[in-house]
């Protein structure tokens, strides 16, 4: 057993204070909220039941909690109105605020306006 295993590896939680395995070693009835999402479920609610540590070098490692399967529910179906209030969203992100035109992609938050505004000597140029 490597050293970074074994710091990795605290099934009781004394050490870290919950069940702790290393990276691809969690044990069965337990997944990531990932893990959980691809089947169609959720935590629903219940704590943190366990972690799952990667260490890497000279940073602290990487994080992924596990949620228990026999207590995450189903996934909640998506709503009419969550769907329209989702388009209304997705289409003020791509609106340009300058132009009002809507830009064919998410305007980026660092420009805050289409990048035919943000640039518009380039355009001219290009012409």
């Amino acid at each position: 057993m490597s050293y970074s295993y074994a710091k990795c590896f605290d099934p009781n939680g004394a050490r870290h204070g919950i069940p702790t395995f290393p990276w691809r070693c969690a044990p069965d009835g337990y997944a990531t909220r990932r893990q959980l999402r691809a089947r169609g479920l959720r935590p629903g609610g219940q704590p943190v039941a366990g972690q799952v540590l990667r260490p890497r070098y000279r940073r602290g490692p990487l994080v992924a909690y596990l949620y228990r399967l026999d207590c995450a529910k189903p996934v909640r179906p998506m709503t009419p109105a969550k769907r329209a209030a989702l388009a209304k969203a997705n289409t003020a992100r791509r609106t340009c605020p300058q132009c009002r035109r809507d830009a064919g992609y998410v305007i980026p938050t660092s420009l805050g306006v289409c990048v035919p505004c943000a640039y518009p000597d380039d355009e001219q140029r290009a012409a």
